[in-house]
């Protein structure tokens, strides 16, 4: 019991503690693009179907893979050299995140909803372009056993912040106006300003194998005539090093095994992403309230998701990466099968709490745990670019695969579609069995 009780200590290290900080700063802009800026839209009178397209906003936290490696390797002009590559680049952003979103605040929906669109857009992007140095940050700043903490932590304070730029700028913008909305959502982005300037730079660990890499390169060209001056040699070498070698190296460490480890990313979630998109129709359909969801699901739920994060920490610290994939990966498939008895009940409060509580702990520890798991394949000499990667693959089940359970919901009573869900985690369970039999869990695997 000790040694569970000393896992714990881990969420009061400096490093776990200044990443709850640093999740506010990167969850703050995500509803002023979104749920925030539909409701000022419909407010001024934009029409539902333009008001649909703003959906789009979201395509740069999907895409960020392709600019990831310009942050990866490009130190910035004055932000580096005072502050170091991933700090300069977080100040960077943040100050951009500043700026637009005082811009975005500042515009007029019922004047030119086109200007406000290309507004919110700079935010999104620079929101993502913030995402990406941040995780890379995470990642490089801590040790392997506190990779799950900081995870739960890192989603802690992007949670709060969500609530801080929903919930909070709706009560702002009733009792003033939405430029006054924003503009305090704006000033709120000065946690993060100050948590970085107050936080260390990673060590540049990696070096090395970058090196080693341009040097294959110009050892390539130069065998060909092409001399190390020469500005096309510094380009081939710059973008192998940059975008060709953080997927190569990603590659050929694992062998075939590589496929197991991304088609598991793809799936680990999947069932419980599925039950996700349809759950609010679902509560709604059977009866309950919108006063009665809003109490249990999204409040009652919230609190629970967060209890779920830390416990996933504290479980991966205390098990393990393996034995809490496998904890984690079987609670979300029970708690899809919950909402399938709540299906069968009906609209019964108790057991929606029960139901309710259940499901957002356990899909608040497979979170936590999961983005360790992802932090955990990252070689650390190209964090930001792969780390990109894997999260926009761990997107994949909340945007495509799960755009069409609608279908199913309609075509299939209640009980069944959330049993379909149940199953829809199977695969990555089996997926997580056959790379545990092979080892390709917690370190690469070259042998094929």
């Amino acid at each position: 019991m000790t040694s569970w009780v000393i896992a714990a200590r881990v969420y009061f290290e400096a490093p776990i503690v200044r990443l709850l900080f640093l999740g506010f700063s990167s969850g703050l802009p995500l509803a002023l693009t979104a749920s925030t800026l539909s409701i000022w839209l419909a407010e001024s009178g934009v029409s539902k179907s333009t008001i649909g397209l703003f959906a789009a906003l979201g395509v740069p936290y999907a895409l960020k893979f392709l600019w990831a490696p310009l942050i990866d390797r490009v130190p910035l002009p004055i932000f580096s050299r005072l502050l170091g590559r991933r700090r300069g680049w977080i100040l960077a952003t943040q100050i951009a995140l500043i700026v637009a979103i005082v811009g975005l605040g500042l515009s007029n929906p019922a004047v030119d909803a086109g200007l406000v669109a290309i507004l919110a857009l700079i935010v999104s992007f620079c929101s993502a372009s913030q995402d990406i140095v941040l995780d890379a940050y995470r990642v490089e700043t801590l040790e392997e056993r506190q990779l799950g903490a900081g995870a739960a932590v890192f989603v802690w304070g992007y949670r709060v912040a969500m609530l801080a730029s929903g919930a909070g700028a709706l009560y702002v913008a009733s009792f003033s106006q939405w430029l006054v909305a924003y503009l305090v959502m704006a000033g709120l982005m000065a946690v993060g300003v100050v948590t970085i300037l107050l936080s260390p730079e990673p060590g540049q660990n990696g070096a090395a194998e970058t090196s080693a890499r341009a040097a294959e390169v110009e050892t390539f060209l130069a065998a060909r005539g092409i001399q190390s001056e020469d500005w096309r040699a510094r380009a081939s070498a710059w973008i192998y090093v940059a975008v060709v070698s953080p997927f190569v190296e990603f590659l050929v460490s694992r062998g075939w095994t590589a496929v197991l480890v991304l088609a598991f990313v793809i799936f680990y979630k999947l069932g419980d992403s599925m039950a996700g998109v349809m759950t609010n129709p679902f509560l709604v359909e059977i009866g309950f309230t919108k006063i009665e969801i809003a109490n249990v699901a999204k409040l009652y739920g919230f609190t629970a998701t967060m209890v779920g994060l830390a416990l996933g920490g504290w479980l991966l610290n205390a098990a393990g990466m393996v034995k809490s994939l496998w904890i984690c990966g079987i609670l979300q498939l029970l708690s899809n099968l919950m909402f399938a008895v709540q299906a069968e009940v009906g609209a019964d409060l108790t057991l929606l709490a029960a139901t309710i509580g259940f499901e957002n702990l356990a899909s608040g520890m497979g979170t936590a745990i999961f983005i360790a798991y992802l932090s955990s394949l990252c070689n650390i000499a190209y964090t930001a670019t792969q780390y990109a990667l894997l999260s926009s693959l761990f997107a994949v089940p909340r945007t495509l695969i799960s755009a069409g359970t609608g279908y199913v919901a309609e075509a299939v009573p209640w009980t069944d579609f959330f049993i379909y869900t149940a199953v829809g985690a199977i695969p990555g369970l089996l997926l997580l069995w056959w790379m545990t039999q092979r080892n390709a869990i917690t370190r690469p695997v070259t042998d094929g």
